[in-house]
């Protein structure tokens, strides 16, 4: 500390701030990050002035290296906390008052769960909580079924978001943008310094708008019409083609059995509407102009999802590929078939899939800390105490969710080449860093760096950044109830036929439509078949089967 905070000039910018009508503060020094005690002094002047107004101290929110990214992050987490922290409250006593016994916990961005208290308090933790838990309800998916390699897919009314799982355990990353000028754009957004599940997003949806671009070329997505007015099918005002409206006419959705019935879709007005909009200006036949919405938007999907996998080291062709969402096992089949995947598996009320994976998430918490020092002049006792800090506090986090089972730690540090801009995580797996060899820590940085990156560099000096700790109960891996074991008939699960498109065959075909509610274990039949639910309907072409097992799961396996 070079010169000490003036609290006379402390108080009179807090105050400052209360006649303005603030009621909520962010408090980022910096460096903070190694030196936390005027961030204290601050915060603590702020609650004697001021006790209603919330307070975010970067040291809390983010005690990392690299001061926009820990502005940001800590100006976020105080925009959103009061609001945040009053809808929790609600909650909970609303869920008092009508009886509930259950714990409330809440969903983070990492793919733990925790209690409402830490949510309330660090809220930015959880602003991707959502499209998270569809992913951990795959990698549960993952270990139940023995699949190390898994993509999932979740494609919704606006967007599609997919991960990919590897040795049965999804990626995370230190950070994500929120709020793009250009939605799916990187740069154009706020940068948001948390550890959160590696998903990928592209602007394709059952509302993804069809046009003609610029060029003269059809072009979907990425604008959505979203839920109002919807697709023109919807009958609510909407007057541009969307994705659902050609699979309506692709004969994939049944404009009767929408929503389990609840939603009748105009299937002539999505006629007249890609007729009007797409067809006649391209001067291409009507099927044409339908299957070339589905079709583009699948290979929209396929193209980044390629990039995505071939970015972790993956291969498209070994992996299963799980479909969720309302729009996701409608466009599996064809997204597969781009892919090369050999395998889809469609779970039980997809639609709403990823609901379970709150369910199946741990209770955890990640916590990090940046100390810049060399690899050889390290103090490894004096890291080891920073770990052990954290393991307390990540212990003292987990104990307001009620952990009573034995917390376990998982250590990792973030290394990289002195000067350079970008950090490389490598996991510590001993339980005393004070006892770690050097060599072994830079043979582990050698090693997954050259995995990464083809080549490493074994003469340039490395140096530690962050140090981090994920503190987590033990995982209670969901029972699924299984089905009834009465045999069956397919004929019985079978509702009729239908007329619908075939890309394989360039034109409107038979296909078999199933009553998924109808279907029982070890039943199998080929495509090309339509199986319905509520929530979602799962298209299968012709080159492909499909099989029940004891959960209710479709296993699709393309030939």
């Amino acid at each position: 500390m070079l010169i000490p905070l003036d609290p006379a000039q402390a108080n009179e910018v807090v105050s400052q701030l209360v006649e303005m009508g603030v009621d909520s503060i962010a408090v980022c020094l910096l460096n903070s990050f190694e030196n936390p005690v005027h961030e204290l002094m601050i915060k603590d002047i702020i609650r004697e002035l001021a006790p209603e107004v919330s307070v975010s101290i970067s040291y809390e929110v983010l005690p990392q290296i690299r001061e926009y990214e820990r502005t940001s992050t800590t100006v976020t987490n105080a925009y959103v906390k009061p609001l945040t922290g009053r809808y929790l409250t609600k909650l909970s006593t609303r869920l008092e008052s009508i009886g509930s016994k259950g714990k409330l916990f809440i969903m983070l961005s990492s793919g733990g769960i925790t209690s409402v208290e830490t949510a309330a308090e660090f809220p930015v933790r959880i602003i991707e909580s959502g499209p998270t838990a569809a992913v951990i309800a795959g990698q549960y998916y993952g270990k139940l079924f023995g699949i190390p390699e898994m993509f999932c897919f979740d494609m919704g009314g606006t967007t599609a978001k997919s991960c990919l799982i590897q040795r049965g355990v999804a990626g995370v990353v230190p950070t994500f943008e929120v709020g793009r000028v250009q939605r799916f754009m990187k740069g154009s957004g706020l940068s948001i310094q948390v550890p959160v599940v590696d998903l990928m997003e592209i602007g394709a949806g059952g509302g993804s708008i069809a046009k003609i671009s610029r060029m003269g070329t059809l072009q979907v997505g990425p604008e959505s019409s979203g839920a109002a007015p919807g697709p023109i099918c919807y009958g609510r005002g909407g007057d541009q083609p969307c994705v659902t409206d050609a699979d309506l006419l692709l004969g994939y959705l049944d404009e009767n059995y929408f929503l389990g019935g609840e939603m009748k879709l105009d299937k002539e007005l999505a006629r007249r509407g890609i007729e009007n909009t797409i067809a006649e200006p391209l001067g291409v036949p009507f099927i044409q102009a339908v299957w070339g919405i589905h079709d583009l938007i699948n290979e929209t999907m396929a193209a980044a999802a390629k990039t995505h996998i071939a970015e972790k080291g993956g291969n498209p062709k070994v992996v299963t590929l799980a479909a969720f969402g309302g729009a996701g096992p409608v466009h599996a089949y064809g997204l597969a078939k781009k892919l090369g995947a050999p395998r889809i598996i469609v779970p039980p009320n997809a639609g709403v899939g990823s609901a379970l994976g709150f369910f199946t998430a741990p209770r955890a918490f990640d916590l990090v800390r940046s100390h810049k020092v060399g690899l050889e002049v390290a103090d490894f006792g004096e890291i080891e105490e920073i770990f052990k800090e954290m393991e307390s506090e990540g212990t003292k986090t987990l104990m307001k969710s009620g952990a009573e089972e034995k917390i376990s730690f998982e250590r990792s540090v973030d290394v990289r080449f002195v000067g350079q801009g970008s950090e490389t995580n490598i996991p510590i797996s001993e339980d005393n860093f004070a006892e770690v060899n050097r060599e072994v820590v830079r043979s582990r940085f050698d090693e997954i760096y050259k995995k990464l990156y083809g080549r490493t560099y074994p003469e340039s000096p490395v140096e530690f950044i962050n140090f981090k700790v994920r503190a987590c109960l033990p995982e209670r891996l969901l029972e699924l109830p299984k089905m009834g074991k009465t045999v069956k008939s397919i004929e019985n699960a079978l509702k009729g036929r239908r007329q619908a498109y075939s890309g394989t065959a360039g034109d409107y075909v038979s296909y078999s439509v199933y009553d998924r509610y109808k279907l029982f274990p070890g039943a199998k039949f080929q495509g090309p078949a339509i199986i319905e639910e509520r929530e979602s309907t799962v298209i299968v072409g012709e080159d492909a089967s499909i099989s029940v097992d004891e959960f209710g799961f479709l296993w699709i396996d393309l030939i």
